[in-house]
């Protein structure tokens, strides 16, 4: 099992809105850059946990735990004209795009906000915080998942 953060903005999809999806299951698409898109098709598995980050909205926070319930697959939103993710360039011959389905597990009661993350020595090493940390996928350690998750309750 790996360990995740993936990176949403709220007002596009939040914690909320998954825990409202039917089942509480719903697909991560719309991810547009080549590293994070690698990481959903090569490396995230079924099994694997998710910390769901809240990105671009004050406070930016951890506010939940998912996990992924279908590997990648094409993200078929690239070829659909009428979507905010539709991408002219892609070929379903030769798809460029990948998402994955991910389930609800918790909301945290705490959110876990990126300035009280930038104070603990035991995250000091997460990608969220270096420099050029913004993808929107992001790989951590078992042991820093373990650690939000007993910040957010």
């Amino acid at each position: 099992m790996k360990y995740w953060l993936f990176k949403s903005e709220p007002d596009v999809f939040s914690i909320e809105d998954l825990k409202k999806s039917k089942n509480g299951t719903a697909s991560w698409e719309g991810v547009r850059n080549y590293q994070a898109r690698n990481f959903l098709r090569d490396d995230v598995k079924k099994g694997d946990l998710v910390l769901f980050y809240h990105s671009s909205v004050e406070p930016m926070a951890v506010a939940g735990v998912a996990e992924v319930v279908k590997e990648g697959y094409i993200d078929f939103y690239a070829f659909d004209s009428k979507s905010n993710y539709y991408d002219p360039k892609s070929n379903p011959d030769k798809p460029q795009w990948y998402m994955v389905d991910v389930k609800f597990k918790s909301q945290f009661k705490n959110p876990v906000t990126l300035k009280a993350i930038r104070t603990y020595k035991e995250l000091a090493n997460m990608r969220l915080i270096q420099k050029g940390g913004r993808l929107s996928i992001q790989p951590i350690t078992k042991e820093e998942f373990d650690f939000i998750v007993k910040l957010g309750g």
